[in-house]
């Protein structure tokens, strides 16, 4: 059996479930008090364009977190892979977690950005829905991939 590197191995899980945490901070917590800020704020007004430009803007920084994770998701997975450790629903899970995040942080982000900057307008459009519908099921995408890989090189993580 080969010497496995106890600190990549757990410096692999504690970014894993980190980013986890943080896909599901934002997405059940941060979002719906942002959105809803309106009733949490007495005397002071946000309009629904404002709110999504502070989310924007939280997913824009965001996104920095979401490059990292793609590069350490692929790096570890490629050096296990060498290592020897295969298996399927890893590849599935590290495909899922790589192309969901790249398309959250290379694609969604900025073209809602994009649109949020062309004013009100693009915001209210059919296009800027459907994107900001997509960019939302790739972020559930995204913690479900997570969560798996999370799950599964635990429990391949065997000490011999």
């Amino acid at each position: 059996m080969l010497k496995r590197n106890i600190y990549l191995d757990f410096s692999y899980l504690l970014v894993i479930a980190a980013s986890f945490g943080a896909v599901l901070v934002l997405g059940a917590i941060v979002a719906p008090v942002v959105f809803h800020s309106d009733k949490i704020l007495v005397g002071m007004l946000i309009d629904h364009y404002n709110m999504g430009i502070i989310m924007g803007e939280i997913f824009h920084n965001f996104s920095y977190w979401v490059y990292f994770l793609a590069g350490y998701i692929a790096f570890y997975e490629v050096y296990m892979y060498k290592r020897g450790q295969r298996d399927a629903i890893l590849f599935g899970a590290a495909v899922t977690a790589l192309f969901s995040s790249l398309m959250f942080a290379a694609v969604y982000v900025p073209k809602i950005l994009a649109m949020q900057s062309m004013g009100k307008e693009a915001t209210q459009s059919d296009t800027f829905a459907n994107i900001h519908i997509a960019s939302e099921i790739d972020f559930k995408f995204l913690a479900v991939a997570l969560l798996v890989l999370f799950i599964r090189r635990l429990m391949l993580l065997r000490i011999d």
